[in-house]
This record gives C-alpha cells, sequence and structure tokens, in this order.
C-alpha cells in the first residue's frame, strides 16, 4: 500500500458496510420474535427463489460478536444495521420484547467497544405479520404504529447510537410488495401501492417526530434508492419520454417532494387518481417534511427505457408499451448494468433541485458477483473495479460542491437477497453456505486499505489479509 492517494476524502469521512436484519439474522423463532411478512413470503408462497428462507440466513444472531471482531479487522468506522420490528414488537404493537431489545443494545455496546459508529435502520423491510394482516402499509394505522415502535427502540438505544434512519427504501415496500409481488407481501394490488406510498411517507414523519420529542440530539435521517432513468431508443411518439416521466414520478419525486417540499408532485398525483388517489389527510404533509439530519442514498445503477409495444412495468401502474432495458454496457450477476457516473449525476442533480438538502450518505452501494473461495483466498477483481469506479464517483460530486460525508459499502457479508434467495452474492465477505464460513474477499482488504488512507490510489491495487 503506497502513503500518496491519488485521491482523497474529506477529513472525518465515514467509512462502513451495511446489512439488513431478515438477510443476515437467522432466529427467526427466537426470544419472542413474532412472525414478519418475510417470513410469509418465504414460506407461503411460490415467489422466493427455491424456496429459501431468511430462517438460518448468515446465523449473524448467534455469531454476532465474531462478526464485530471482523469488522473490526477489515478497518470498517461504521455499521449501519436494520432492527426487526417483530424482534421488538412481535405483533407490531403493544409493549417492547425486552430479549429483542436487549440483543441490539449488545450489538451496539459491542461496535462502540471495537471503535465503529452504530447506524440504524428502523425499517428494512420486515413488517410484523400481524399488521399485514390488519391491512399492513395501505392502512393508515400502520404509520402510527411505525411511529410508536420507533419511539421504544429510540428510547432503549439514542443515547449510544448517532445515527438513525426511519425507512429503507419506502419505493420496495409500496411498489414491489404492493404492485408487483417481487416483495413482500407479494401483493399485484396498485391500488394498494398507491395508499401505501402515501402511508409510507407519513410513518416516516411520525417517527421522526416522535424520535425528536424524545431527544433532538442524535441524527435522524431516511433511505431513499433514487435513481436516474433513461429514454433510449426511437420514440417517434413520445410513448417512452412520458414512461421516464411516469417512473421517475413514482421511483424519485413521490419521496423527495413530500420530504423535502412538504408537497407531492401534481404530475404523480394525477398519474395515481386512476388507482384511488393518494390518501393525503390535512396536516399529513407538514408531518412528513420533517426537518432531517441527512440523507441516505442507495445507489446500484441507472434505469433504462426503451419503446415496448403492449409493455407494461407492474411497480409502475399506468406505464404502457415500454420496459427496461439492459443498454447494452457491462453488467453484474444481477444482471444490472454498470453506471458509476449516474450516482455523481444523481447527486449533483439532487443538490441543483433542493437548496436545503441536508448532507447525504451514500447508504448501500455494492455489486453481486459469485467469486468463490480457492485456496483460502477470494479473488474479486470486479467487485473492486466496481467499487473503485463509483468512489471516485463520490469524489467528483463533492468537487462539483455535493456535501458527501460517508459511504457504506452493501454488503458486509453474502446474505439472503430477498426473492432471490441464496443465488446472489453481494458481500464483501464470503458465506459458505453450507458451513457459515466467513472468508474476506480481497474486496474487503482493498476497501480495509482505502479506508486506511481516506482515499484511492491511481489504479485498483489488491492487497491481501
Amino acid at each position: 500500500m503506497t502513503d500518496t492517494a491519488a485521491i482523497r476524502f474529506p477529513e472525518g469521512f465515514l467509512w462502513g458496510a451495511a446489512t439488513s436484519a431478515y438477510q443476515i439474522e437467522g432466529a427467526v423463532d427466537e426470544d419472542g420474535r413474532g412472525p414478519s411478512i418475510w417470513d410469509t413470503q418465504c414460506h407461503s408462497t411460490n415467489l422466493v427463489r427455491d424456496g429459501h428462507s431468511g430462517d438460518v440466513a448468515v446465523d449473524h444472531y448467534h455469531r454476532m460478536e465474531d462478526d464485530v471482531a471482523m469488522m473490526a479487522s477489515l478497518g470498517l468506522g461504521a455499521y449501519r444495521f436494520s432492527v426487526a420490528w417483530p424482534r421488538i414488537q412481535p405483533v407490531g404493537s403493544g409493549p417492547a420484547n425486552q430479549a429483542g431489545l436487549d440483543f441490539y443494545s449488545r450489538l451496539v455496546d459491542r461496535l462502540l467497544a471495537a471503535g465503529i459508529q452504530p447506524a440504524l435502520t428502523l425499517y428494512h423491510w420486515d413488517l410484523p405479520q400481524a399488521l399485514e394482516d390488519a391491512g399492513g402499509w395501505p392502512a393508515r394505522d400502520t404509520a402510527y404504529r411505525f411511529a410508536d415502535y420507533a419511539a421504544i427502540v429510540f428510547e432503549a438505544l439514542h443515547d449510544r447510537v448517532p445515527m438513525w434512519a426511519t425507512l429503507n427504501e419506502p419505493w420496495c415496500s409500496a411498489l414491489l410488495g404492493y404492485a408487483d409481488s417481487a416483495h413482500a407481501p407479494g401483493h399485484t394490488n396498485p391500488h394498494e401501492a398507491t395508499r401505501a406510498i402515501h402511508h409510507l411517507n407519513l410513518a416516516h414523519g411520525l417517527a421522526v417526530k416522535a424520535m425528536c420529542d424524545i431527544d433532538s440530539g442524535p441524527q435522524h435521517g431516511i433511505v431513499l434508492n433514487l435513481q436516474p432513468i433513461h429514454a433510449v431508443g426511437p420514440d417517434p411518439d413520445g410513448v417512452v419520454a412520458e414512461g421516464v416521466r411516469r417512473l421517475d414520478g413514482l421511483r424519485n419525486r413521490a419521496w423527495t417532494e413530500p420530504i423535502f417540499g412538504a408537497q407531492y408532485p401534481a404530475d404523480v398525483v394525477e398519474d395515481l387518481e386512476a388507482f384511488g388517489g393518494l390518501p393525503v389527510e390535512e396536516g399529513d404533509l407538514d408531518i412528513v417534511a420533517q426537518p432531517l439530519d441527512w440523507l441516505g442514498i442507495n445507489y446500484y445503477c441507472d434505469d433504462f427505457l426503451q419503446s415496448r409495444p403492449g409493455g407494461t412495468i407492474p411497480h409502475a401502474p399506468g406505464l404502457r408499451d415500454a420496459g427496461e432495458v439492459d443498454p447494452g454496457e457491462a453488467v453484474t450477476d444481477m444482471g444490472w448494468p454498470i453506471t458509476p457516473d449516474g450516482l455523481r449525476a444523481l447527486m449533483v442533480g439532487l443538490e441543483e433541485t433542493y437548496p436545503d438538502l441536508p448532507p447525504i450518505y451514500i447508504t448501500e452501494n455494492g455489486c453481486a458477483y459469485d467469486d468463490p473461495v480457492v485456496d483460502g483466498a477470494c479473488p474479486d477483481p470486479r467487485r473492486i473495479a466496481y467499487l473503485d469506479a463509483h468512489l471516485r464517483s463520490v469524489r467528483a460530486a463533492i468537487d462539483a460542491g455535493v456535501d458527501v460525508r460517508g459511504y457504506f459499502e452493501w454488503s458486509l457479508m453474502d446474505n439472503f437477497e430477498w426473492s432471490h434467495g441464496y443465488h446472489q452474492r453481494f458481500g464483501m465477505v464470503h458465506i459458505d453456505y453450507d458451513t457459515l464460513v466467513r472468508t474476506p474477499r480481497d474486496s474487503a482488504w482493498w476497501y480495509r486499505d482505502v479506508i486506511a488512507r481516506n482515499g484511492l490510489t491511481r489504479t485498483a491495487t489488491v492487497s491481501s489479509g
């Protein structure tokens, strides 16, 4: 490793990795945890590949102490994790399950003892099944139950956790969960999805208010998976351009406008009238637009649309005659294009659109590649190249004036990848799913060196442990 970096990041830049509860913890029926919609999705539908589930995942619940020691050996400065709502309130309401709170309290203490900053996400898609049975996110009451849950967790941990996110990727919860069936609860009802959009935004605002009423000191934010969307190919009738507008409205502006502008975009409101309309009540948008200390952005790739007569996209209700396509660039194992400059362009565009935008953290960025362990090591040069290119894009955004404070790689380790089961590997640490042995990939040691130098060398060099 050289001492001089070609590209340095600002002093105090936060370097971390991220996971989520259902994807890594396992122990789904231990210590009072109740079932979530993902338990149901895995065991009661055929919507998860090969019938895989998070029942064991990578057994982080029982291996937490060793996993934190591993994080320390990789030089992480921060760890973003989510709390499983069903561990805290098994049926989504009522008093706290102390055993669930105790697990996260031990995790936080271990992280702090290792010099790793905890960054806590309250909701990463594991809605208690009892709340789904009562109506789920299409029901307004769920937003209030979420605020109660947020207050319980915050009261227990706010003295030790400086960084709090309400929701992770609410677009996925609303559109993939209720209009597409790709995510739990696996519905295909755009009327439900429309209601869920607003109630997730409302839940975010109510939770921020509930936490700030307890203590305004910790930093409060939300994590959005924003995505630039482009038209490609011929579009003589403007159908693709219309699709880009509609998809951008649902994917991006339906979240940023109410959160940072206390309003929904007029075109999105009009689009969704066909599906019952957004159920906004008086005063809701003032609640949604609570002042935030930071914005988390999850970014993997740009999206591309082309003309496709008769084509529809389930997660974009009302879109017709257009379809998502691979633009011909290199792709990851997920089939996603590699578009690192899109991250810079996304952040610069947000800064221009919202002058009062809070500081940004890249809360997820990474790629799926199935690189096996060979003779005890796990070379993954494609992941290193992907990460290096995206970090250079982050630095370019900073140079353009965007206030970016940190970067969390997705993911710390291979895990349950939702409807893909265990077939997609995003981890900087390889998991042998037969033995659950953890083996850091070369990219983990590369990332350790990036953290140590707070920057990048002129070329993406690989170091070993």
